[in-house]
């Protein structure tokens, strides 16, 4: 069975949501395939943090479908959409700054009762040398990159099947931003782990991309493979102009 027949791992279908009175996504449907990146970008205030804090039930959909896996999660708390197998690094990074790494990363590996602690913890040491040697220290003490490679590792420790990823190059200089993105890649290419992107760093992002989407206030006007958007006239003009390389 080709890719394109299979039902896709993440499917999001007519989503809405509302913060009060006012509309944030209005009607947003998306796919997320087995082994891809998918890339989400757009600008500030475009939605795409919303979508992917939808996703995984804070703030809920009002209106539309979210499957993964075959299992509607719409209505599902967020701690059993993690225990299903989504993992999420936040925007703004979200490290827990009085623990040290060693703990952040006992904290990810939860889901599964520390199951898998030993090996994961190899694996994640092995793709972020930094934090192997820093296992011991506040996150809280960590640079910006290293707190993100944290983040990204501590999602890694609970096994998903699906990683989302809101905004890992934030704040973050340009020779950081390129590690965090080959890492991303490596993670997909290595493990067959499912990546979904949210980025503002377009130029990175559709380069990475499997295939990609665009979302303008709420709503998606754009998708394609990454490389299509990346060669797109009105794509280059909205989000690469001054170029991000």
């Amino acid at each position: 069975m080709s890719d394109a027949n299979k039902a896709p791992l993440l499917a999001i279908r007519g989503v809405k949501t509302y913060y009060g009175n006012i509309i944030a996504l209005k009607g947003v449907d998306l796919d997320v395939h087995q082994g891809e990146i998918v890339t989400l970008i757009g600008a500030n205030g475009a939605g795409k943090s919303t979508l992917m804090m939808t996703i995984f039930g804070k703030p809920q959909a009002r209106e539309g479908t979210i499957v993964f896996e075959g299992r509607d999660i719409t209505r599902m708390p967020t701690h059993e959409i993690a225990y299903l197998g989504i993992a999420q690094s936040p925007e703004g990074r979200r490290v827990f700054p009085r623990m040290t790494v060693f703990e952040n990363l006992q904290m990810g590996a939860h889901v599964n009762n520390l199951a898998y602690f030993d090996t994961d913890l190899e694996r994640v040491c092995t793709i972020f040398p930094r934090l192997k040697e820093r296992l011991q220290q506040r996150a809280g003490t960590l640079s910006g990159g290293e707190q993100q490679m944290l983040a990204i590792a501590r999602a890694l420790m609970s096994r998903p099947r699906l990683l989302m990823l809101d905004e890992p190059s934030l704040g973050l200089a340009p020779i950081v931003v390129r590690q965090i993105f080959e890492v991303i890649r490596e993670v997909n290419k290595e493990q067959g782990m499912t990546v979904f992107l949210v980025e503002q760093n377009a130029y990175h992002a559709l380069k990475l991309a499997s295939r990609a989407y665009v979302m303008v206030n709420g709503l998606i006007t754009m998708s394609g493979t990454g490389a299509e958007l990346l060669a797109n006239p009105q794509v280059k003009a909205a989000y690469l102009e001054g170029g991000h390389h």
